[in-house]
């Protein structure tokens, strides 16, 4: 696969997160104006951290790999894509109570979709760890997967951790 390729990657993939980052201050700002509350800043600050430098550091090792067009490549744009396709939905079935940080709403409604009942926290689960997989896959930055998903995971285990208590808290037989 050559530079140009994984260049065009990178910023497809980048351009995607920033935009569901407007979609999220957006949310963010409309959830405050209500009275919403946040939870966990410190750790939504060090998880926000830790998915820029897995980004950074998976293009990096790709582009200083010159990582190639193989059955990797494929299995990681598959799983890529499937992380990006459910945090579209995640967000969608959220709507706008879906933000990268931790709040609850004044009149935070729990949503029951079937998906939640399947999968608890789906939004980890189901779209962050595969896109993460994926894109290192992708890259063939197999380091930054070892190593910078077992960084990862730690804000991310605090992240469930935090969202759980608040849930329980909020919605009593959550």
């Amino acid at each position: 696969m050559g530079v140009r390729v994984l260049f065009l990657f990178i910023t497809a993939a980048v351009a995607f997160r920033v935009a569901m980052l407007v979609v999220s201050m957006r949310n963010e700002r409309a959830l405050r104006k209500d009275g919403a509350v946040e939870y966990g800043e410190r750790n939504s600050r060090w998880l926000a951290l830790a998915h820029i430098a897995f980004y950074v550091a998976a293009s990096i090792e790709g582009i200083a790999r010159a990582a190639s067009f193989d059955p990797i490549t494929i299995m990681g744009l598959v799983l890529y894509v499937f992380g990006v396709g459910m945090l579209l939905v995640v967000s969608h079935l959220l709507g706008r109570l879906w933000t990268v940080k931790l709040m609850i709403a004044r009149n935070h409604v729990l949503v029951k979709h079937p998906l939640f009942r399947w999968v608890r926290h789906p939004n980890y689960y189901l779209s962050i760890l595969p896109e993460l997989v994926g894109f290192a896959l992708v890259l063939h930055a197999y380091f930054t997967l070892v190593v910078g998903l077992a960084i990862y995971a730690v804000p991310l285990a605090i992240r469930i951790f935090q969202e759980e208590r608040a849930m329980r808290e909020r919605f009593p037989g959550y």
